[in-house]
């Protein structure tokens, strides 16, 4: 029988922002990968005005996303060391 060990709401919290790193690392993978099709349809060899902007559109949704996250992690990441500095 194996003995649980109930994870510290700060632990619980690291474990959120470890996660949420990972989502923004593929969030910045997927706005890279947006920004070479934007490029493709903007000025490469698949110009078409219509999908240029509706990728533009979308790569600047991603970026907008990829900020917020950042934002997300900077302010829980502050929150646990304000709470570890306490302890």
């Amino acid at each position: 029988m194996t003995e649980e060990t109930q994870k510290t709401p700060l632990e619980y919290a690291r474990d959120i922002i470890n996660q949420l790193k990972e989502m923004q690392h593929y969030a910045q993978t997927n706005a890279e990968k947006l920004s070479s099709q934007w490029l493709a349809f903007s000025e490469g060899e698949f110009k078409n005005k219509l999908f240029a902007e509706k990728v533009g559109d979308l790569l600047n949704k991603q970026g907008a996303y990829v900020e917020e996250l950042q934002g997300v992690i900077n302010d829980m990441e502050l929150e646990c060391n304000r709470i570890e500095n306490e302890a």
